[in-house]
């Protein structure tokens, strides 16, 4: 029997990396929250749900759910409409039904036809932008909130460069400097490396509070300003936090404007969460399958409570849940960890929380950034040719100049057009219906494989049992698209491996790029089965 990994990294493991989650994670629900025109609290709310309840209840490994920047347009001018956050919240809690039912209906299946070069070019795209949104706060000019995700809102305003330039702090360049050394030499110097209990990310906020009231205590100009700090609400007593909370307005049901509402944000969170999936399983080392049917249902589920107790709505999001994979997380309870300590330190250390400089968690951010558009992934979709580079690249600049949905769309839309130039065969059939009853089974691919043909062969691999035989047949094959490639490469390296599966490779060539046969992209396996 299948071993189930779900919780395999276990606690000690993952802390450190719940830790970095929940450093990159306070800022942005309480920036997200203030996009939104929502109590700060809110954001924290939804970031807290989002962890525990959420993560609880997905079987994502990587993934991290919380208030999401794409949501704050959609939320501040429902709020805005509806004249008070009581009457949103309803919209929320229809929007958390709403996803339940589009669960049980099983629409996640969707997520299977986001082509591999379209959730790469979101990924470089998303790091571009933190890149972008984090070098103002690692200068000290923190006028744009945190969690804010679009890039040309209004236009090139050539007056926020100048301000910018003003606004330089000397104390926020040091820290940042200081951080980013840290960051750095955690990741490069094995002996500090080793010590995964204390992560690096922990140590560059620590120093960076410490440098800041060093430089406060002696009356030093590089001294960082309340305005430049992290900003929790502090409660004084028990009242005090409950008045923080806001509750739902039921009368809000009565309102189709409400009910408007939350279908919108239903169907752009199931989307942006479904696009957040695929691209956290690229980023998962295990290439684990995450049941996106399941996803909708916690995010349902989420997004209820956190609508009932006064939160955002919520969806799974690519900037934490890439900070999480860049930890090193390795199951879901990196994600419950990060829910648990924002849920701990707002309640019992919110005035520490505040001592935190943006500018050390702008370093966090900008080598999250960086990992996520290095130029190796671009060289990586140059060398596979047009039919990849051109759709890759579109997305980037269309996610940067625009935001993630109008951005997926665009590359997706590129990436039809290339692949309806090509033959839209039948991708393979299988030399047995039942896939539970067959010790072997052949995978005959047809002429041309495209990446609309990834859903039909993931749900067969995913349905393979253990200690059977599988036989991929590309004789007759004379292009297979990139995605497939990976996904076979994945199966025969990773879980043939894993689960003793036998695989045999008939007819691949060497190399497969745009439709012709004699370069680039090709497969490598490494396992298989002894006779």
């Amino acid at each position: 029997m299948k071993k189930n990994k779900s919780f395999s990294g276990g606690i000690k493991e993952n802390l450190p990396s719940g830790l970095v989650v929940f450093l990159v994670a306070l800022p942005l629900c309480l920036g997200i929250a203030l996009a939104s025109g929502a109590p700060p609290l809110s954001g924290v709310i939804a970031g807290i749900v989002g962890g525990i309840i959420v993560g609880s209840l997905s079987n994502s490994n990587i993934s991290v759910s919380g208030p999401a920047a794409g949501l704050t347009a959609i939320v501040l001018t429902a709020i805005t409409d509806l004249g008070a956050f009581e009457l949103f919240l309803c919209a929320g809690i229809i929007a958390g039904l709403i996803q339940l039912v589009l669960g049980f209906i099983r629409a996640g299946s969707i997520s299977n036809y986001f082509p591999n070069n379209v959730i790469e070019g979101m990924l470089a795209a998303i790091g571009i932008i933190i890149i972008l949104k984090q070098i103002p706060h690692a200068v000290g000019f923190d006028k744009d909130y945190e969690g804010h995700e679009s890039i040309f809102d209004n236009g090139i305003n050539f007056n926020y460069f100048s301000e910018l330039i003003r606004a330089i702090h000397p104390g926020a360049i040091v820290i940042t400097v200081i951080s980013l050394a840290v960051l750095l030499s955690w990741d490069r110097i094995p002996a500090l490396k080793r010590l995964k209990v204390l992560p690096g990310a922990l140590v560059a906020v620590t120093i960076g509070i410490l440098l800041n009231e060093i430089f406060k205590s002696t009356g030093s100009s590089l001294a960082i300003g309340k305005e430049h700090l992290v900003s929790l609400p502090v409660p004084k007593n028990l009242d005090d936090f409950k008045n923080y909370i806001t509750l739902p307005d039921f009368a809000g049901f009565l309102n189709w404007k409400v009910w408007l509402t939350g279908a919108t944000i239903a169907v752009v969170a199931s989307i942006e969460t479904l696009l957040c999936i695929e691209a956290s399983d690229r980023l998962d080392m295990q290439k684990r399958i995450t049941d996106t049917n399941l996803e909708l249902k916690a995010q349902g589920l989420g997004n209820l409570v956190s609508s009932f107790i006064g939160g955002l709505p919520m969806t799974s999001v690519v900037v934490r849940s890439s900070a999480n994979a860049n930890a090193g997380a390795t199951s879901k309870a990196s994600t419950i960890i990060h829910g648990v300590l924002l849920l701990i330190c707002v309640l019992s250390i919110p005035v520490v929380l505040n001592l935190i400089p943006f500018a050390t968690l702008a370093a966090v951010l900008l080598l999250v950034g960086y990992k996520l558009a290095k130029p190796a992934t671009f060289k990586h979709f140059w060398q596979l040719g047009k039919f990849q580079f051109i759709p890759f690249v579109a997305t980037v600049v269309a996610v940067v100049a625009t935001d993630l949905l109008k951005g997926v769309g665009i590359g997706l839309a590129i990436s039809v057009f290339y692949i309806l130039q090509g033959n839209m065969k039948r991708a393979y059939y299988l030399s047995k219906e039942k896939l539970d009853d067959a010790d072997e089974i052949t995978i005959k691919l047809a002429e041309e494989v495209s990446f609309l043909n990834k859903a039909a062969i993931k749900k067969t691999l995913k349905n393979i049992k253990p200690n059977s035989k599988v036989i991929f047949d590309a004789r007759s094959t004379a292009y297979i698209a990139t995605d497939v490639l990976e996904m076979i490469q994945e199966f025969a390296n990773i879980r043939a491996s894993e689960e003793d599966i036998e695989v045999e490779l008939l007819g691949f060539k060497t190399s497969y790029k745009d439709y012709e046969t004699d370069e680039n992209s090709h497969i490598v396996i490494t396992h298989k089965r002894a006779m």
